[in-house]
């Protein structure tokens, strides 16, 4: 089973709150997204890191081992086949082809079940920031599926800013930063999304990221 990164936390108390949050809103009656050709991202915030969170984010974005899915039973592997299968069909539109849509779930879900994040929720996020565009550059200049800003690269990566066009990259660092973003709101999801898109305590984008993850909610989604 793919863990959570190092130094990273999952917290099952935090996602308990934060999940009641993410289903009040999906219930709440949101119409899901249409896809809209506009990436989203806001203005993340640069904030000074304590040595120990640079650490372990760093720590967290270095292994570049490829997003390969293990399984504990044959019974997980099978429900992950399921899962791909019907993802693979709800992305044709946005990626026609097979090869490219098989590596992009298969990374989204490695790299979400690596950060302790529900891939429902990464792949709502992917929709609002990027519309599943790869090289997407917002206003801002965040880049690729997860609007990622670049200063991110500078403090807890090479500061290769261009690397973050690379499939892999953007989604290891975005799940990353998605993460440390949810610790630091105590698992609150519609803080830590606010805070991902800087716009902390504001509805549209939590909102809006809830409402693209009902395009994604699949029974199996628990794979693994």
């Amino acid at each position: 089973m793919t863990q959570p990164a190092p130094g990273l936390l999952a917290p099952a108390t935090a996602a308990k709150i934060s999940r009641r949050k993410c289903l009040q809103s999906l219930s709440a009656g949101c119409i899901p997204l249409l896809f809209s050709e506009q990436a989203s991202a806001g203005a993340q915030v640069e904030e000074p890191l304590m040595d120990a969170v640079r650490t372990a984010l760093s720590s967290a974005v270095a292994n570049q081992a490829p997003p390969l899915p293990e399984f504990k039973d044959t019974e997980s592997r099978l429900a992950y086949l399921r899962w791909l299968g019907a993802m693979s069909e709800r992305l044709r539109k946005k990626k026609p082809e097979w090869q490219i849509r098989k590596e992009f779930l298969q990374t989204v879900w490695y790299e979400s079940k690596r950060a302790g994040l529900d891939t429902t929720l990464v792949l709502g996020l992917i929709q609002v920031e990027s519309n599943f565009r790869k090289f997407a550059v917002s206003s801002v200049g965040a880049r690729g599926y997860m609007q990622v800003m670049p200063f991110w690269t500078r403090l807890i990566g090479d500061g290769d800013a261009g690397k973050l066009f690379h499939m892999q990259t953007n989604l290891r660092f975005g799940c990353v930063i998605l993460r440390h973003y949810l610790d630091r709101e105590r698992g609150d999801l519609f803080m830590g999304l606010g805070r991902y898109n800087g716009s902390r305590g504001r509805a549209p984008y939590p909102e809006a990221v809830f409402a693209a993850q009902r395009n994604w909610l699949f029974d199996g989604r628990a794979a693994g």
